[in-house]
Formats: structure tokens, sequence, C-alpha cells
């Protein structure tokens, strides 16, 4: 009973500063740790690593696999399929504008993109290499990696540290700014229309903005590598058992405690539009389904389906542009393959 007064009065509170808080357009540039600058170097390296399924065991299975930059940043598909079929139990959330997250994960359990890179390589359900070194081995092998090492980072750079950097640094320039809410804020009052303005009252007014704050509507902001964390779900209802929203332990599977059972990092809302299917588990696939589910499970409110359709204007209005993405030529070897593990 405490807990649950603990998480009313928590919405609330932050209800009413998110009310107060003037709205944030996406700045055009994410923050960087210090020791990870993002050069044009690096970026154009994190790229070619991105793309490259080599970096699996089977080689069938690249970051892009699962956070298509053709699309959303994600692969629309309930959960994600990594080697051998392979099926993990949550839903890929979208790179686009994940360097404005303060954790990685739907659990944080990586704080900075550069901990997140490294996590899928060894995961023997994602790309299932043996250990970082064998993953190693592999991009050593491939000779044509080592001038854009060089360049990006320096003579004898090739490590398993530089790839994270390589790769969180391109991730980090995957931005989706100028969004007709973008423009809005920033002054054009006819970048949005009379529903998706109608939308985004009762976006405030149902509560929405107690989590979903902050320029990439991801909550509030914190220091690079400090989440911030909500239960989900918080109020019992037919949409907890029907998508089955309590099956899944959050945070706790990474700390251990029972407290933070069903603690989860706020997801972003840009391009929302384009991410389907929702939720950590990729139980719903329609939008207007999920602004129900949301409302009545976190914040207890039965919306009637005009303003359902208002609220769903709204997310589409944060859709922003995205930035041209060349595909890589990947350097390749010569005269005998790599890819040894099927």
């Amino acid at each position: 009973m405490k807990r649950f007064i603990k998480i009313l009065l928590f919405v609330f509170f932050f209800s009413l500063q998110a009310q107060a808080t003037e709205w944030q357009a996406l700045p055009g540039t994410a923050p960087a740790p210090a020791d990870n600058p993002t050069t044009a170097a690096r970026v154009e390296l994190g790229k070619m690593l991105f793309m490259d399924p080599r970096f699996s065991s089977t080689g069938t299975i690249s970051c892009n696999s699962c956070h298509n930059l053709m699309e959303g940043g994600d692969d629309s598909r309930r959960v994600s399929m990594g080697v051998h079929g392979k099926t993990g139990g949550r839903n890929a959330p979208t790179v686009w504008n994940a360097a404005f997250h303060s954790v990685q994960f739907w659990d944080g359990r990586a704080a900075l993109l550069e901990d997140q890179a490294k996590g899928p390589i060894t995961n023997p359900v994602e790309m299932g290499m043996k250990d970082e070194q064998a993953a190693m081995d592999r991009i050593i092998k491939i000779t044509g990696y080592k001038p854009f090492f060089d360049k990006a980072f320096g003579k004898n750079s090739i490590t398993i540290d530089n790839v994270a950097k390589a790769i969180a640094a391109f991730e980090r320039t995957l931005i989706t700014a100028n969004s007709p809410f973008d423009k809005y804020v920033k002054g054009n009052k006819k970048a949005m229309n009379k529903q998706q303005l109608r939308g985004m009252k009762k976006f405030v007014s149902t509560g929405c903005t107690s989590c979903h704050s902050g320029a990439a509507f991801n909550g509030p902001q914190k220091k690079l590598g400090r989440g911030f964390y909500v239960t989900f779900p918080t109020f019992d209802n037919k949409y907890v058992s029907q998508y089955k929203l309590n099956d899944d332990k959050g945070r706790e599977e990474v700390t251990g405690k029972i407290a933070d059972r069903g603690l989860f990092r706020i997801p972003t809302l840009l391009n929302i539009t384009d991410t389907a299917p929702y939720f950590h588990n990729g139980s719903v696939n329609d939008l207007a389904e999920a602004v129900r589910v949301m409302a009545k499970s976190q914040l207890n409110h039965e919306l009637l389906d005009t303003d359902v359709n208002d609220i769903v204007a709204f997310l589409g209005a944060l859709s922003g542009e995205y930035p041209k993405i060349i595909m890589p030529r990947l350097p390749s070897t010569s005269g005998s393959s790599i890819i040894v593990e099927y």
C-alpha cells in the first residue's frame, strides 16, 4: 500500500512539474562523454561496424538487423530474431534519438551507448559470439578495417572498447529533429494542425507528461549513465493480463532487488508512428490501443475515442526528419571467408 501511495505521489508531482516546464525542441546534436567525442572518422567507422553482420557468429546479424535505419530504427517485430532464429523476450527499441537516453536498454543495464554496443555481440540470443576476443579476431582478419581504426583512434587501436566507441559515435548522429512539433515550439504556429493541438492539450491534461517530458519525450533529463525509471504498469486492469504487462520483472533482473520489479526506462515518443509494435514486450500492435493502455494502466484514465484519436494525431507531430543514410562499402576479405561457425 505504501508503495502504491508513493507511486501516486510521484505521478502527481512530476505531472505538475512537467506542465510547468516549457515545451522543448529536439537539439540537433547529442551529448557525448568526454572520452569519446563525435568525430567524423569515428562516425564513419561506426557506421561500417553498425552495418557489418560479420560481427555475429553466423554472419547474419548486424546492429542494423534489429535497428533498421532504413525504417524506424527497430525491426517491426514483437521481439527481435538473432542467430539461428533465436528470439529474446523484449522489443527492440528504436536507435533513432537513443543518444538522448541517459541509460540504455529497457532496464537501464547499460549506462552509455558505448556499453550498450558491446552487449549484443556476445549475447547467445543476439549476435552469438563466444566472447569479445572472438569478435575482435574477426575484425582483425578484415585487414581493410585497419586504416579506418588508425584514422579514428590512432595506431594499434583495434580493440573492443574502440569498436563500441565508434558505434556509439555513429549512433549519436541518428537524430530526427525538425518535426512539426519542433517547428511549432520554435515559433511556427502553423506547423501543427488543430487536431494535433487538441491532442497536445489532452496529452498534458491526461498526465502523459508526468513521464514523457523533455525534448525527446523520454522523461526528466539526467546525466549520462544515471537513469530515470517508472513502474509499468501502475494500475491493474484488463489490459495488464491481456497484454501480459506484468510478466517481465524489469529492472529487478539487473539489480536483484524486489523493489525494482516492474521498473523500466521511459522510452522516447519521437517517431513513435514508425516503431510499432509497442511496449517492452511488443504486445500492442496499434498506436491508438497503446494510448488507451497507457492511459488506463499508468494514470487510471478511460479515454474517449475522440481523445485517443487526438493524442495519436499529436504523437504523429513528433516525427522528425530522418537524415540521409548512405550505406557504407564494407572492407572485404580476400580469397577466404571469416565466417566459420554455423
